[in-house]
């Protein structure tokens, strides 16, 4: 049932500035309320001034309502805002994260589970050390199934509620042999008699208490009369649970009033359930649905955009955002096609620069990328151009840890004497080196005056590094040799390409199963590809060295760079929305494994993207990346499609800027509503075979031959020097010698 506001001039102080909207959704006080909060329609506020006004009608005492946030940093905020709504500090709140507020109740009832009041709460590092213990008698290969996947799979299971003897066959998973449900006992047995838990235990066990033990519900029942959520549209299964358990009674309506946006659930990799907000009606049946549709964020024209963008989701309750500022005209969204990521750095930091010098704080500038591996190209940009900016939520590219290993592989291939170098990927990944072991060969090189490399070496050839470790440093000396002497034949990109491959630094990360691991990947993939803009290894080694030296004396007006999924809370007067393409945004990986649920959270985060967006939005989308060195063409992605033509603006290259014709057919509408329809060049790159071998079309030895004139449309006219396969060796007059597929490639008759 949706409600419609009932204005009243009888109102106290607190109410008068706000609209209908949210006076209603502060007055209806009894039975279930969704406040559906669009992005800048207030939600804060309406939460807080809420509860200050339950307090104030004396219709609860403080410590009769609870209030759930998502961040400590919400909770206090939530305090102080309550606090100077009432004009004094409250005390005896129920109000905190889900976490914190379950632990309050288990130091309560901690005997139901085989607890003391006392109990600790474990780190990672001492959960890791724990599981480790007790897989040990499971004969698990540590190696090939690592302790911080089982543990993983473990508290994925607890935010959804089971334990173990919940989990069942068809719940369990293949990895580690179908030994995590072993696993899983064995680690929570070993808790209790530590009277421990971990971070997952503190709603599982509370939960757990709550469904079996009615005295104990019906206490909290007794005590919570009123009960907010924020950010509903984030809960998992568990938090899903715990909060019904407390909100439905027997024969009585529940005061429940969950705020959230469903337009904005975006968080589903770490367990979120967007279908906890949409059957909120379901669950309590009359529930009043409040919307707040009224932005005092964002322009009529961006609002217009990411309305019209989220429209095309089947999977929401529905709201159409509308400017709720009397000076919200403002410029339409611009969507700017460019050729390239270079391109599109480019014109970033030539579109920061202007408006810096227009007066725009930079502090008010923010770039937000699909993926993390998207920000070394502006990066770069920025620090070339002596803008300052600032990683929100994240390390700077060359700082994050994947790529200082990735540096100093390269480091030793390079300079065999970097001592310090090897000493970081000597066991990385691990190859059986111990402290005892690293101090020997330190030793050794100390005596021989001679750097570590050349001391594993003789040690290795005079068989004094025996056992498990023999075998994979052996493997590790020999691919850095073999690097070395490749590198005058094939090249610094293939080279270092190849000597992550088969030390193993790759695959380690392949199968490594948190969440980060293929962001990680995805960052190795960048810098091979940031190799391919050096003459050399040492050249792009000094210029990261550069790099990481740059100097911030900017203050705090720096530019923004983060994930969107960073951004989400967050607004900037100006914000760049770049790598709008199939592959990119939406990505592949969430098309593939999520299918049209995962194509939707894509839609909500490109909507969340937009509506970051005070007063102006850059959407870019470029027409080739590079992968490996070599050009792939890339098709813009449906969600510019999905853009209303009367809030976008359009520029760029010409023969690659939206198209838009009236009775068009979107390129993306119904005929291809889940799967990203991937150029073909993409595929043939992906299979490492010419896009047109699996047809028996053109090969390029038939189309191209040695000393034949062509041109590319990145790096102009050149020579056919060789040709091997799909790929061609091109002597460009302007760029140098380069190796290019065919496809990219037109004769010059």
């Amino acid at each position: 049932m949706t409600h419609s506001p009932n204005p009243s001039s009888d109102r106290p102080d607190y109410l008068q500035r706000l609209n209908p909207e949210q006076r209603a959704a502060i007055e209806t006080t009894d039975g279930p309320l969704l406040v559906l909060a669009g992005a800048g329609t207030g939600k804060t506020r309406v939460l807080t001034t809420r509860f200050a006004h339950i307090l104030l009608s004396g219709r609860a005492r403080p410590h009769q309502i609870l209030a759930v946030t998502f961040t400590n940093k919400a909770a206090r905020e939530m305090r102080e805002r309550i606090g100077a709504i009432l004009g004094t500090p409250v005390e005896g709140l129920w109000l905190g994260t889900f976490h914190a507020l379950c632990a309050r109740m288990l130091r309560r009832h901690a005997e139901y589970v085989g607890l003391s009041s006392g109990f600790t709460i474990l780190d990672t590092d001492d959960q890791l050390r724990l599981l480790k213990q007790v897989i040990e008698p499971l004969r698990i290969d540590a190696k090939r199934w690592p302790p911080q996947g089982i543990l993983g799979v473990i508290q994925r299971w607890k935010d959804r509620g089971l334990t173990p003897e919940r989990v069942t066959p068809a719940e369990d998973t293949d990895f580690a042999n179908g030994q995590c449900r072993a696993a899983y006992a064995a680690y929570q047995a070993r808790l209790i008699q530590l009277n421990a838990c971990d971070f997952g235990d503190l709603m599982l066990h509370v939960t757990e208490i709550l469904r079996t033990r009615p005295d104990v519900l019906a206490q909290y029942h007794r005590l919570f009369r009123y009960i907010l959520v924020d950010e509903y549209q984030d809960t998992n299964t568990i938090q899903y649970l715990w909060l019904r358990l407390l909100a439905q009674r027997e024969g009585q309506s529940a005061n429940i009033c969950c705020v959230g946006d469903d337009d904005q659930s975006i968080y589903s990799w770490r367990g979120a359930e967007v279908e906890n907000i949409l059957r909120f009606e379901r669950d309590f049946p009359g529930a009043v649905i409040v919307r707040l549709e009224r932005n005092y964020r964002s322009t009529a024209q961006i609002l217009g955009a990411a309305s019209g963008l989220i429209a095309h989701n089947d999977g929401r309750l529905g709201k159409t955002l509308r400017p709720g500022r009397e000076d919200s005209s403002g410029e339409k969204v611009r969507v700017v096609a460019v050729w390239d990521s270079d391109d599109e750095a480019r014109m970033v930091g030539e579109e920061i620069a202007r408006l810096r010098a227009g007066g725009h704080s930079l502090a008010e500038m923010a770039i937000l990328v699909r993926a993390g591996f998207q920000t070394r190209a502006f990066e770069e940009r920025l620090i070339a151009l002596g803008v300052p900016y600032r990683v929100v939520g994240g390390l700077r590219f060359y700082e994050r840890a994947e790529i200082r290993d990735a540096l100093a592989y390269m480091r030793v291939l390079s300079q065999p004497a970097d001592d310090l170098a090897f000493e970081r990927i000597i066991n990385v990944p691990r190859r059986g080196i111990g402290a005892a072991a690293l101090q020997k060969f330190h030793a050794v090189a100390r005596v021989g005056n001679m750097p570590l490399t050349q001391a594993v070496q003789d040690m290795l050839a005079g068989g004094e590094i025996k056992g498990r470790a023999r075998e994979p440093m052996a493997a590790l000396m020999d691919c850095l040799q073999r690097g070395r002497d490749a590198l005058p034949r094939e090249g610094h990109v293939v080279v270092v390409e190849t000597l992550l491959e088969e030390a193993g630094y790759i695959d380690m990360w392949k199968a490594d199963p948190s969440p980060e691991a293929p962001g990680r990947v995805d960052n190795l993939k960048e810098l091979v590809r940031a190799l391919a803009d050096f003459e050399s290894l040492e050249g792009f080694l000094e210029h990261v060295a550069l790099v990481m030296e740059n100097e911030e004396n900017a203050g705090d007006a720096r530019v923004s760079l983060m994930t969107l999924h960073g951004a989400k809370g967050l607004e900037f007067d100006t914000v760049f929305l770049p790598g709008w393409e199939e592959g990119v945004f939406p990505s592949q990986r969430t098309l593939d494994e999520g299918g049209l649920k995962g194509l939707e959270e894509e839609r909500r985060l490109a909507y969340v993207g937009i509506t970051r967006a005070r007063h102006r939005a850059i959407i870019s989308h470029a027409a080739s990346r590079r992968i490996y060195g070599n050009w792939q063409s890339a098709i813009p992605s449906r969600f510019i499609e999905e853009l209303p033509d009367e809030h976008v603006a359009t520029s760029g290259a010409a023969s690659q800027a939206r198209t838009r014709t009236f009775g068009h057919a979107p390129e993306f509408s119904q005929a291809f509503p889940v799967v990203a329809r991937r150029a073909r060049m993409t595929e043939a790159l992906a299979r490492g075979t010419a896009p047109d071998a699996a047809s028996g079309a053109r090969s390029a030895a038939a189309a191209f031959g040695a000393g034949e004139r062509v041109f590319h449309q990145k790096f102009g006219y050149g020579t056919v020097t060789s040709v091997d396969g799909s790929r061609l060796e091109i002597a460009f007059e302007k760029a140098g010698s380069k190796r290019v597929l065919d496809q990219f490639i037109e004769k010059i008759s």
